[in-house]
């Protein structure tokens, strides 16, 4: 699918990164569609291993029995307490879909995502007709006889189709001036995760590559080509893609959004890559008269123009197939579905089998269709006292933020009013948008699965260039309601807290505060403090790319969380690889801050309260397990060696032991001593 590559999209940070994302559902055959969610507490001693010391390993003390009694799923790269968390409200939303699928009397928004789900539920029909969707479009791309011919088709072809082609494209927050959204024009057009991927030299990374070049030559086989044929296609597409690698930025260098600001006129763009003609690009997308838009790197689109008039035409036509090919992969016949899950998720994460059709099907609805049938699921699941009860929270985590704002040693007064000024102008949206979204236009049909994916696919990409050149709509979220995250956007300056991620084990109205405090408190904490991380201090209270920091406030800032940097670069992701503490310190900051102003705001809202201990634990003790446990994993070794490229979040080990260490509350909790692992003789304190 092609990506949208607004800035404000691209670098929000949620809390759970990748690994929880896709930890999405257990493998079993057993499973059936809920009618209502089952209940797990925030703070359950049976998932703790008592038998190891708590100022030894905190993360084993608290995790230890979960760890054990919860192996990766056979249809899993990752599984982890986000993920269960996501397996109940993706069975809930299977019992929402079944239901609509099958009724007689439907809403629009029930017709809609019933028949969505029940034609992709229709294997037998798929299987059948193959590649037979796709053929059009590959004809069309066997039939340009010409360079001229195969860049003159580019901008029809990203209007018409989904597929990663070259480059990206889309809208986004003008970075300058936040309320206006402007034209983004962004590096793309790789298969592999990374660019990383396609410059390191180690011997995973070899054979990596030669895996990925035997899987494209495998989806050209399928489609037809003769296997020599096929296998000289996919070395010329690794060469075109191997060059817009080398010229892309890093995921370090994308950590500064300078680096990817660069506000031109489309002339301008035109003198970088002028072999497309950019204002009939815009045309083509429905945007005409486009006077000034973002491209995030310059260098990319240079060497762009450089493939698109040196690279022989074939390898450019096979190029174009591929990439069609692999983006419609998942919506075609078992042959080419499983050749793409044999290598992006068997061979580079080491899940075993492929997920059933359920669960595939159900997540699809919710990505194309989520606030139709998210609004089912926030009636069922997320009443107006939880939402009270976490607006409240929330507040309260403000406050105490605003607090140690005021108190910071490394900040002078000039700083402390403009950040003050930021926090109290975040917006703070819990549970689901004011607006749900129109999908009136989209047209579904029961049994035409991959023109409904097709339709709902460019239903988005309209929707979202349909956006240029007019005022932001602040109230639009970028996660479905069911969705079991959660996220700081600088440009919109606002906290996202989905409904899906406010259900129990992670928020629980049942027990005591101490545990809520520390698992849904800290991860309120974690993304306010994400308007104050490396990133999200660039931007102000409006959103605007702007540096309203004295020179002596920054280089303090940084000291502070090189501290951080230092420490959680000693930690090991897997075998030898160590963290790449530069790609996540924003989280790891994130972590600390959010945790010792979620304590901050726990104490607050308990003083007058006599609290005694619960199930053995005293309040304290309840608040760092509570915290702990949200965090309990267990992840395969080639889904950290990918983490460790792509993911800006630590694994679950370094993200509990690394900030405990660091919060003397902990140590006074546990009675933890000096010269003990959790114990730290000079912590780090950002906030």
């Amino acid at each position: 699918m092609r990506l949208r590559f607004g800035l404000a999209v691209a670098m929000w940070c949620g809390l759970a990164g990748g690994v929880f994302a896709q930890s999405t559902a257990a493998q079993s055959t057993s499973l059936k569609p809920l009618q209502a969610m089952p209940y797990s507490p925030s703070l359950n001693v049976a998932d703790m291993d008592k038998s190891v010391d708590p100022c030894v390993d905190f993360y084993q003390y608290s995790c230890g029995g979960w760890i054990k009694s919860n192996p990766i799923p056979a249809d899993q790269a990752a599984w982890s307490v986000y993920g269960k968390l996501a397996q109940d409200n993706l069975q809930f939303l299977w019992g929402i879909l079944v239901d609509a699928s099958k009724a007689t009397n439907r809403t629009p928004s029930e017709q809609k995502v019933g028949d969505y789900f029940g034609a992709c539920m229709d294997e037998d029909s798929i299987n059948k007709r193959g590649l037979a969707p796709l053929k059009p479009l590959l004809t069309r791309i066997d039939g340009l006889k010409t360079r001229e011919e195969l860049v003159a088709y580019l901008p029809a072809l990203h209007h018409e189709q989904v597929g990663n082609f070259f480059f990206g494209s889309g809208s986004g927050q003008d970075l300058g001036d936040s309320s206006q959204v402007i034209a983004f024009i962004a590096a793309g057009g790789l298969g592999l995760p990374d660019r990383d991927y396609y410059t390191k030299t180690d011997a995973k990374s070899e054979e990596t590559r030669a895996k990925y070049v035997a899987y494209i030559a495998q989806q050209l086989t399928l489609a037809g080509e003769p296997k020599a044929t096929a296998e000289a296609d996919a070395a010329a597409i690794m060469k075109i893609e191997t060059t817009l690698a080398k010229a892309s930025l890093t995921r370090v260098e994308r950590r500064d959004p300078y680096k990817e600001y660069h506000k031109m006129s489309v002339e301008d763009l035109g003198k970088l890559t002028p072999s497309i003609d950019w204002n009939r690009y815009f045309v083509a997308q429905n945007v005409p008269g486009v006077k000034s838009l973002n491209v995030n790197q310059p260098d990319f689109q240079k060497a762009l123009q450089t493939e698109l008039t040196a690279e022989p035409l074939p390898a450019l036509k096979a190029y174009l197939r591929f990439h069609a090919i692999t983006a419609a992969a998942s919506s075609l016949s078992k042959d080419f579905d499983e050749a793409q899950f044999n290598f992006y998720s068997k061979y580079l994460r080491g899940v075993q089998q492929q997920q059933p059709r359920w669960k595939r099907c159900t997540r699809q609805v919710d990505n194309m269709l989520g606030e139709a049938l998210g609004q089912e699921f926030v009636r069922r699941t997320f009443g107006p006292d939880t939402k009270a009860k976490t607006v409240k929270m929330t507040d309260e985590v403000e406050q105490a933020m605003a607090g140690e704002i005021k108190g910071l040693s490394w900040m002078g007064d000039a700083t402390k009013q403009r950040a003050i000024e930021k926090l109290h102008m975040v917006r703070n949206k819990i549970g689901y948008p004011d607006t749900w979204r129109d999908y009136s236009k989209l047209e579904v049909k029961a049994d035409d699965y991959f023109d409904n994916m097709l339709r709902a696919s460019l239903f988005e990409d309209q929707r979202q260039w349909a956006k240029v050149g007019k005022p932001v709509d602040k109230n639009e979220w970028d996660m479905t309601p069911p969705t079991v995250n959660a996220y700081y956007n600088p440009q919109m300056n606002d906290i996202n807290f989905p409904a899906g991620v406010l259900q129990p084990p992670l928020y629980d109205a049942k027990l005591d505060d101490a545990p809520n405090y520390g698992n849904t408190g800290s991860t309120i904490g974690h993304e306010l403090t994400h308007a104050f991380d490396d990133e999200g201090r660039q931007f102000d209270g409006a959103g605007n790319l702007k540096d309203w920091w004295t020179k002596e406030d920054a280089e303090g800032f940084e000291k502070q969380i090189n501290c951080l940097r230092d420490q959680f670069a000693t930690y090991t992701i897997v075998d030898d690889i160590k963290i790449n503490s530069k790609l996540t310190s924003g989280e790891d900051v994130a972590d600390l801050g959010g945790t010792l102003i979620a304590y901050i705001a726990w104490k607050k809202a308990t003083e007058n309260q006599r609290l005694a201990p619960v199930e053995g634990f005293t309040p304290d003790q309840r608040f760092f397990i509570g915290f702990a446990q949200w965090a309990c994993e267990n992840q395969r070794p080639e889904n950290l060696r990918v983490s460790a490229i792509t993911n800006p979040h630590s694994p679950g080990y370094a993200r509990i032991n690394g900030i405990v260490t660091n919060m003397p509350e902990f140590a006074t909790a546990f009675g933890c001593k000096k010269g003990q692992p959790m114990v730290k003789e000079a912590v780090c304190k950002v906030w």
